[in-house]
């Protein structure tokens, strides 16, 4: 194979049309920001935690200093999860709040073995190794990670390994996490029972909102309380324009239903634009107008619908594929991106043979373009991608 560095890779994305890009939002003034200024507060479902509407994904963030500035600002909740950055993303959330007052702060992390016999032991060691590089005894939420169907959400082992947990005090909440976004998933939820938090993607571009808040509301119903992730559809469009994140956390927080949001910034700029969002949290009329114009624009957020996967006639995990694409040129997570299609084993050439694609997606997505800009990304030697 030819080896590309990371620069040649990167210009791969002249196949779709599109460049990669950073993210950037305007930084808000200090005093705009204020630091410790009290962040609203929701209650997560029956949990019994009363959580700031802002929290901090810290899935793509390397930087502890950005984690200590969200800690100083008042959000207490963050997110991590035994994949993120090959589990360095665990070791320094753990080494950064291995000296504070445990009631300071919550914690979640996520886990999946996968389809193996032995799923409650692939459980179990995947979480033990989460709480030993967080060095803590417990976390305040544990979710099974990427849930994809109602299967997979009323699994009994799945279920009866996370009841385990609790009983041993290793987990305090029981939730899982969920791309597919699909409605179905949360009646399964309230019928299984025992699930108590469920983070979904929820943003203005969706679809299925209708149906999906109808679900959301049948969840808080009977108790579970929902997390926000994907708020942002991707950090912003095709053509390289980057998204307001503050409209969007406005637009996810007026629906009463979301407890909270995960937004992974990673600098400080990215944190004092949420957090102007959370210190002024109420929907106007501007980001209506703004996310309206947003809206009609091609996003980096594949939607997980569904409906082109039956089209594709080598019936690939396109919406995976989509996620892929978008953690590279989107989050500019390139060892992200490759994880994530490494997982699917399904190699580089992946629409070989191919002369036209039969995909049409329903969001507009140009799929065999954004298949053939991303997919090469699995031949890239992994010191180019860090």
């Amino acid at each position: 194979m030819k080896t590309i560095n990371r620069r040649q890779f990167l210009s791969l994305s002249a196949l779709a049309g599109a460049g990669a890009f950073i993210p950037q939002i305007a930084k808000a003034s200090s005093n705009e920001v204020a630091a410790k200024k009290k962040i609203p507060t929701r209650k997560l479902g029956k949990t019994g935690l009363k959580l700031p509407i802002l929290s901090m994904g810290v899935m793509r963030a390397d930087n502890p200093a950005v984690l200590r500035a969200a800690y100083n600002s008042g959000i207490t909740f963050f997110d991590t999860a035994y994949g993120y950055q090959n589990g360095k993303n665990e070791e320094m959330v753990g080494e950064f709040f291995k000296d504070k007052d445990r009631s300071t702060f919550y914690i979640a992390t996520k886990g999946n073995p996968g389809r193996r016999d032995d799923i409650e032991a692939g459980f179990e060691e995947m979480l033990n190794t989460s709480l030993r590089r967080l060095q803590m005894d417990y976390v305040d939420i544990y979710y099974a990670h990427g849930l994809r169907s109602t299967d997979d959400v009323k699994n009994p082992k799945i279920i009866n390994a996370l009841k385990k947990f609790k009983s041993e005090g290793k987990i305090k909440h029981i939730g899982f996490s969920t791309h597919a976004n699909n409605p179905e998933q949360i009646d399964a939820a309230i019928e299984a029972g025992g699930y108590e938090v469920i983070l979904i993607s929820y943003n203005f571009k969706l679809n299925i909102l209708p149906e999906l808040e109808a679900a959301m509301q049948r969840g808080v119903d009977a108790g579970i309380g929902f997390v926000a992730m994907k708020t942002m559809v991707g950090g912003g469009t095709e053509k390289g324009s980057p998204v307001d994140g503050a409209a969007c956390l406005r637009w996810a927080w007026n629906n009463k239903n979301i407890s909270t949001a995960v937004p992974g910034f990673t600098s400080f700029d990215l944190l004092d634009n949420c957090l102007l969002a959370a210190h002024s949290p109420n929907l106007k009329g501007a980001d209506k107008k703004y996310l309206a114009a947003l809206g009609q624009e091609e996003l980096l957020y594949c939607q997980n619908c569904g409906k082109c996967v039956g089209e594709c006639s080598k019936q690939l995990p396109v919406p995976d594929l989509m996620r892929a694409y978008m953690y590279n040129y989107g989050y500019r997570q390139p060892s992200l991106s490759k994880a994530t299609l490494v997982e699917l084993s399904l190699g580089s050439d992946l629409c070989k043979g191919c002369t036209e694609c039969t995909v049409e997606c329903p969001s507009g997505f140009r799929v065999a373009e954004k298949i053939a800009a991303i997919s090469p990304i699995v031949d890239v030697p992994d010191r180019f991608l860090a």
